[in-house]
């Protein structure tokens, strides 16, 4: 028995608006023309932000722990861990409305060298008026504050035909995408917070913004085609100021994904597969 298992298949519904703005928002901030079509993938998430007042904020920027999920009140690092996300023919355009139906599925408690985990899996259903969007789950991990907030990486050796993007986030741009998607946690921003508080080397690049990246990396190897899937797993954060390279290595229809950070090591992995 888990003590969070009266949260397992709790359901929220929430209706959101593409709001034109975030869109062209978005592209600025990529430094690309605006998408006069539908939203390129990931983008979905700027739609159905959570806005508390500044009473509801917690001491990490994100809303106070409680309502749709867990209260994991004991482990005060909380990170997107990675998600899964399987397309449909229909997608978003501007000023359409979405709903998404999100769910519960999974919370596991577990305890190892880095300390006591929580891991939460919540599966959400995007539904436009030309139909269903995407099926999505993502992982959430709650974990303590001992131990070193980054280990030591070896280097990865790059792949045969590796197709290399460098780019360079700095904090101006993390700020951009933190407004765009509503996001608060302060390890994006805050630099006395992020190496004060949570003992990193410096602002920590977002890892939806990773994946959204490598998504577009993968897209941009093969015009025309549209994303059928994606899943993405972050293994280290990477630091806004340095370079992050985006590889691509071709397998018929599937991209096997990486970030970089500047010393080579992999601080997320992802699948695409092209339909």
């Amino acid at each position: 028995m888990s003590a969070y298992d009266d949260f397992l298949g709790k359901t929220e519904t929430r209706t959101d608006r593409a709001d034109p703005r975030l869109i062209e928002g978005f592209a600025a901030t990529l430094g690309i023309d605006t998408p006069m079509a539908e939203m390129p993938p990931l983008w979905h998430w700027m739609l159905f932000q959570d806005w508390k007042r500044p009473d509801g904020i917690g001491p990490d920027g994100h809303p106070k722990r409680g309502g749709f999920l867990p209260p994991v009140h004991h482990l005060p690092r909380r990170m997107w861990a990675g998600g899964r996300l399987r397309f449909f023919e229909a997608g978003i355009r501007a000023d359409e409305t979405v709903t998404r139906i999100s769910t519960i599925k999974a919370i596991s408690e577990k305890s190892g060298g880095s300390g006591d985990l929580v891991f939460v899996t919540v599966a959400h259903s995007i539904e436009g008026p030309r139909g269903p969007v995407l099926e999505e789950e993502h992982d959430i991990v709650y974990r303590g504050a001992e131990g070193a907030a980054v280990k030591p990486a070896t280097p990865a050796i790059p792949a045969p035909g590796e197709i290399t993007r460098v780019t360079e986030p700095d904090a101006l741009f993390l700020f951009r995408y933190s407004a765009l998607t509503g996001n608060g946690h302060r390890i994006h921003y805050d630099m006395p917070y992020v190496t004060q508080v949570e003992g990193y080397p410096g602002l920590i690049v977002h890892g939806p913004l990773q994946a959204t990246l490598l998504a577009a990396h993968a897209m941009a190897q093969a015009p025309g085609r549209r994303l059928a899937s994606f899943s993405f797993r972050g293994l280290r954060p990477a630091f806004a100021g340095n370079t992050l390279s985006l590889h691509a290595v071709m397998e018929g229809d599937t991209a096997r994904l990486q970030s970089r950070d500047d010393k080579g090591a992999t601080c997320m992995q992802a699948e695409a597969v092209l339909g």
